[in-house]
């Protein structure tokens, strides 16, 4: 009933509003000549690259805009393919996700499929390209990332503070946590003399931001990767994020099965228990699971201890930490990253807290300090103040 009454709103509103459609296309990845196409089929809102000059009323505008476009259901899109071409159909949210069969590229590197969408007038297909990443076979290992207040400041444990930060600030405006721009390019440098490690990037946030969240990584200079966001529903599943979680992180070791990855994420949105129970279902397949600090409440750091244990007995090491760099130096001291890029995460840390004339974002340093706690199969689990 949701989604008939859903569609048939969606289609009076078409009537009203012109607005042409265009692919939003979307980063996927890949091996052996297959690749994850994700794409959108939506009305094109013509949104302006974002500016740090611009006000809090024009970035609300614009996020409303994003939070509005509307799909266009079962839109049928024609995919350019090394065996030819093949038509592709949208689902009731517009949305496309196909496995296909696609040009190899360069290991290491992205691809791109070509998607068309035919104008319904007769003239010009709209066109896009969706990325395809294809790791390197030599990889070291990969990242598994989660993003809001893991690598950007979103201040999810406050349902206010969040609202405002996501309507009235933009890609310009928005702050990463100090020194993660710098860690990000250090894991996927990776050990001297290999290939960049991919990094892919695994979020509760709706795709209605992609755009917003791809600047801001251009504009931070952290590291590109497949962005699977998710679908918002009103209902009880707005709330849910480990199925979308879990899923997307299982996907990505399956097509990967002999790829190690290191996971990162935060004390919020239940990080702690998806990665613990994927580190349970993969044995000696996680490196290193590494969560940010980000909840002031004391319960929740024990919660996350007591996981600890089924982390450890797995195979693999688990840091509780405040800070990015802490978390560096674990990954320097094992190895995954070069040891002469902590000077720079250091740096880097020391100018995104103020010393390099980049703002604080609202509630950094408003919450207590917790001991770091490292849960490591060498060492066992110490507490380092």
């Amino acid at each position: 009933m949701e989604s008939r009454v859903r569609r048939g709103a969606d289609a009076l509103e078409r009537l009203a509003d012109r607005d042409s459609y265009h692919i939003a296309a979307y980063r996927g990845y890949g091996r052996d000549g297959r690749g994850l196409v994700i794409a959108r089929v939506l009305q094109d809102e013509a949104l302006a690259p974002a500016s740090a000059g611009h006000g809090k009323t024009r970035n609300l505008l614009a996020m409303l805009k994003r939070l509005e476009s509307d799909p266009l259901p079962f839109a049928r899109v024609r995919a350019r393919l090394p065996g030819g071409d093949r038509e592709l159909v949208a689902d009731d949210e517009g949305f496309i996700r196909e496995w296909l069969e696609t040009e190899p590229g360069d290991a290491g590197g992205w691809s791109s499929v070509r998607l068309e969408l035919p104008d319904p007038a007769g003239g010009s297909p709209r066109v896009a390209a969706a990325p395809i990443l294809t790791p390197a076979a030599s990889a070291a290992y990969g990242i598994i990332s989660d993003m809001d207040d893991t690598v950007i400041q979103s201040e999810v444990t406050s349902f206010i503070r969040a609202a405002r930060m996501v309507l009235l600030e933009n890609a310009r405006t928005r702050l990463p946590f100090a020194g993660v721009a710098a860690f990000y390019r250090a894991l996927e440098l990776g050990p001297p003399g290999g290939p960049r490690n991919p990094i892919f990037y695994v979020s509760s946030s709706p795709w209605n931001l992609y755009d917003v969240i791809v600047e801001f990584l251009e504009a931070e200079r952290i590291p590109a990767g497949p962005l699977l966001l998710r679908d918002w529903d009103l209902g009880p599943s707005l709330f849910r994020h480990a199925g979308h979680k879990s899923r997307a992180i299982l996907e990505i070791l399956e097509t990967f099965p002999a790829l190690p990855f290191i996971l990162i994420g935060d004390s919020t949105q239940e990080d702690p228990e998806i990665y613990a129970e994927v580190v349970a279902a993969h044995p000696r397949r996680i490196l290193a699971v590494y969560i940010r600090n980000v909840e002031p409440h004391p319960e929740r750091a024990a919660a996350i201890r007591r996981l600890t244990e089924r982390v450890a007995e797995a195979g693999s090491t688990l840091v509780l930490a405040d800070d990015t760099l802490t978390i560096a130096s674990h990954a320097s001291a094992h190895g995954w990253i070069r040891e002469d890029t902590l000077p720079e995460i250091r740096g880097e840390k020391a100018a995104d807290e103020g010393g390099g004339g980049k703002e604080d974002a609202p509630g950094v340093g408003s919450t207590e300090g917790a001991p770091t706690v490292v849960v490591d199969e060498d060492i066992g689990v110490a507490d380092l103040e």
